[in-house]
């Protein structure tokens, strides 16, 4: 929501009033020095919407204020040049909205345009949640990466590598939604307080990290040539996606990382197709490279990767794993239930090139219990599940 500063005014009083963190305001407003405020300058505040309202007979200013639970200045502040004594029915004004409620809501089928679409909703209402393109798929679409915070530990959270996976994608989004409501409403979550975890951690979120082969699973090929034609060709002839993990091109992303790759390789088929080719040799998809390359320049403390199914929790690699990954994984088993499982036989992963190249915890997360792609009556349960993981994942 947009305010209009007037002489005088600063982000301590905007924080006062509305009730808003005010390094939530100082980092919704990046261009903005908080200490040279100009009048008429815009300023965001985080967590509310302007909305119009329609004067009544007998309406005034203090009335509709009071009847909100608003300051009377709010109203000033989003109508910069009204005239409170010539006020008449049927004249428009914006009132402040404090948004309580989650933006993402899940439709049937949580694809890559509707996670776009709830990015651009949560940014308008949370201007401080700050959002990069870390690079784009095989059919050219971009792979966003989510930011909150500016601390001293880097956390990383990752969804859909594979493609019948996607309902990770949605779970993390509505954490992410729910720790925004939390910041700006200065409500806690299972009792814990969201913003000394926004102080201490930059957290980046890769909410899809495969959106062309999520796209594929849930609304089926592609309209044009030559890809209709290839995957549903790469598929055996079915029309049936459900059971792909693989990116557009047939290759399974998340074997796809320089960490004993060719182990993964000699035991996993030797073509491209629905599931786990590795490719011809590790990085040669978009999506992995730009994976890759985001670890390179975030330098992660750790990292958590968020798959279906099985309730389980791994944590090792190769005995590579630094000795502060168990204390880790038990707390993390402990909030959710899952259960950590420190090794198997699998190799090539996303926290295991992360375990063997930078010594740090990595975690790979299995949502939920049944087969892929688990269906959307299961998201409740996952959620509150998964809760207590995202929120250990920042503050351990």
């Amino acid at each position: 929501m947009d305010v209009f500063v007037r002489q005088g005014d600063t982000l301590w009083y905007y924080s006062t009033l509305f009730k808003v963190n005010t390094q939530l305001i100082i980092d919704s407003n990046p261009d903005s020095n908080p200490d040279k405020l100009a009048a008429g300058q815009r300023i965001r505040i985080p967590g509310f919407v302007s909305v119009l309202y329609t004067m009544r007979a007998g309406d005034s200013l203090w009335s509709i204020a009071q009847s909100r639970n608003l300051p009377l200045d709010t109203l000033f502040l989003v109508n910069l040049h009204i005239n409170p004594v010539s006020l008449r029915p049927g004249q428009t004004l914006l009132v402040p909205l404090r948004i309580t409620w989650r933006i993402v809501q899940l439709p049937e089928n949580y694809d890559y345009e509707t996670m776009m679409d709830h990015i651009t909703r949560l940014q308008g209402i949370y201007p401080f949640l700050r959002m990069t393109s870390i690079g784009h798929t095989v059919l050219g679409r971009e792979i966003p990466e989510l930011l909150l915070g500016f601390g001293e530990k880097r956390i990383h959270y990752n969804a859909s590598f594979h493609a019948n996976e996607w309902i990770t994608t949605a779970v993390v989004m509505a954490f992410l939604n729910d720790y925004l409501l939390a910041l700006t409403n200065g409500t806690p979550i299972r009792e814990i307080a969201l913003f000394p975890l926004y102080e201490q951690a930059l957290l980046s979120i890769v909410p899809m990290v495969n959106p062309d082969g999520v796209n594929l699973v849930l609304n089926g090929p592609p309209a044009s040539e030559p890809w209709r034609s290839k995957t549903i060709e790469l598929n055996n002839d079915s029309r049936d996606f459900s059971g792909w993990k693989a990116n557009i091109r047939g290759v399974d992303l998340n074997d796809q990382f320089p960490a004993r790759w060719e182990l993964e390789k000699a035991r996993n088929p030797a073509q491209p197709g629905p599931r786990d080719y590795a490719g011809e040799r590790p990085l040669t998809e978009p999506e992995a490279i730009a994976m890759a390359d985001l670890i390179i320049r975030r330098d992660y403390t750790r990292v958590l990767a968020f798959h279906t199914q099985g309730e389980v929790i791994y944590w090792g690699f190769e005995n590579l794993e630094p000795p502060e990954s168990a204390k880790y994984v038990r707390e993390l088993g402990r909030v959710s239930g899952y259960e950590p499982v420190r090794t198997i036989e699998s190799y090539a992963g996303y926290k295991d090139w992360f375990i063997q190249d930078w010594r740090r915890p990595g975690f790979t997360i299995e949502l939920g219990r049944g087969v892929n792609p688990l269906p959307l009556s299961q998201f409740n349960e996952i959620y509150e599940e998964a809760l207590g993981i995202f929120l250990a994942g920042i503050y351990l």
